[in-house]
């Protein structure tokens, strides 16, 4: 059973494309080597099922509780600084989808999205098209 993501689900537009000092209340600013990310919302329907199976909202909500998977929408000032630590760079950019261990972070919920504050190094890979990838069971 594998899972896609929608990748339009990353669009922020409704929260990011407000004048700045709105912008400024609803999207938290990582601070110090802090990355702010958005949980990609799981598909409604199972991606193998030719019949348009509809997942269950728990089953939804599990999938998008436990996702290996997370979008990056901001970097704190210091993020990837450390030269000794991250001596090739850093590890992903804003913009990316990154792979990090299921329940990383700081999880919290803005406007019914779920976002998480996680560590620069909790970032293990960055995947073009994360649609399909899932945690292991």
């Amino acid at each position: 059973m594998t899972s896609n993501f929608d990748v339009s689900a990353v669009d922020l537009s409704g929260i990011l494309n407000k004048d700045p000092e709105q912008k400024a209340k609803q999207i938290p600013d990582p601070k110090g080597f802090m990355l702010l990310t958005v949980v990609p919302e799981a598909m409604e329907e199972y991606a193998d099922s030719e019949i348009g199976i509809i997942k269950s909202s728990q089953e939804v909500w599990k999938e998008e509780m436990l996702t290996p998977v997370l979008f990056v929408i901001k970097m704190g000032p210091e993020a990837y600084s450390d030269t000794t630590r991250f001596p090739s760079g850093p590890r992903c950019k804003i913009g990316d989808f990154v792979i990090v261990r299921p329940n990383s972070g700081t999880r919290l919920k803005i406007h019914g999205r779920e976002f998480r504050l996680i560590n620069d190094d909790n970032v293990e890979a960055v995947v073009e098209d994360p649609r399909g990838i899932t945690r292991a069971s």
